[in-house]
């Protein structure tokens, strides 16, 4: 679901559990596999089990990793002393229970706080949500503990550019620009398809895109064509809202939560937590070493 970078790190919430990975340069040169191939290599580091609690958006603070919490309707901090720590919750939301109540899920971190939230309605009943799910999502401040938009379709992905709000509104396939003082918005591009997962680099803008779910009600509600049936990335000109590119998955991919680029890196790689390869790397403050599979035995 969701992914956090920060410097040389990078936090990623799964199912039931948040794995924090650190970037090597100098371990991925030797990378036993495929040596001077990749320029980088994310390696795991730490693993916070949180229980099947639906996190969603992730990232770091000063102070900690915050994630919202989908199923328990609040923003949490993750740091292994409990499965979760709350933080917040929406002022419409009375307690602290499982059921997500209203599906938070989208948090923008701001001066190492949480700041700005999404969620798809105002509800308070398990799935409640579901009822407006079209038209009922909004936009709050977590500072002012108050809602800033409301009647949005579906809203995903906040992000901070140049010092500005955006977000997408995944049922009516709209990237927007947020007026935090008029407390409204500008539709900036209109897409045939489900957009979630938003990042900014440089003058551009990327946006994910998902594949409708077969047989779903929720999907069943949104009024998309058969030609919004895809799977992949629009690349966006922010200066003159000009789509430049695509990347589009035929086969591999089937839905997009998340989308961050990567900065000053051609040919990244991923080690998890599956494959017992990541236990060979060894660092250390002043070396890295790769250790052959015999020295463990």
């Amino acid at each position: 679901m969701g992914i956090a970078i920060k410097d040389d790190r990078m936090a990623i919430s799964l199912k039931d559990e948040v794995i924090v990975f650190q970037n090597s340069r100098e371990l991925a040169t030797f990378y036993p596999n495929k040596q001077n191939t990749y320029d980088s290599l994310w390696l795991p580091r730490t693993t916070y089990y949180t229980g099947l609690v639906d996190l969603h958006d992730i990232d770091f603070g000063d102070d900690g990793i915050y994630a919202i919490n989908t199923s328990f309707s609040c923003i949490c901090k993750i740091d292994g002393e409990f499965n979760f720590t709350p933080v917040w919750k929406p002022p419409f939301i009375n307690e602290i229970i499982p059921g997500d109540l209203c599906h938070l899920n989208g948090m923008v971190v701001l001066n190492g706080k949480p700041k700005y939230v999404t969620a798809l309605g105002t509800t308070n009943t398990p799935q409640g949500w579901k009822e407006n799910i079209v038209h009922g999502g909004v936009l709050m401040d977590v500072e002012k503990n108050e809602i800033v938009l409301n009647g949005l379709s579906m809203p995903h992905s906040p992000k901070i550019y140049n010092n500005e709000l955006y977000l997408l509104m995944s049922a009516s396939g709209e990237f927007i620009k947020v007026n935090l003082e008029t407390k409204s918005y500008q539709t900036l591009k209109k897409f045939e398809g489900f957009c979630r997962g938003l990042s900014f680099y440089k003058d551009f803008a990327f946006i994910g895109f998902s594949k409708l779910r077969k047989n779903s009600s929720t999907f069943a509600k949104l009024s998309f064509s058969d030609k919004a049936n895809f799977s992949g990335i629009k690349i966006i000109h922010m200066p003159t809202n000009a789509e430049v590119g695509e990347i589009i998955y035929e086969t591999s991919v089937d839905e997009i939560y998340e989308v961050i680029v990567l900065e000053n890196m051609i040919r990244p790689n991923i080690l998890n937590t599956i494959d017992d390869v990541h236990k060979l790397s060894l660092a250390t403050p002043s070396t890295t070493y790769w250790a052959k599979k015999e020295e463990q035995e």
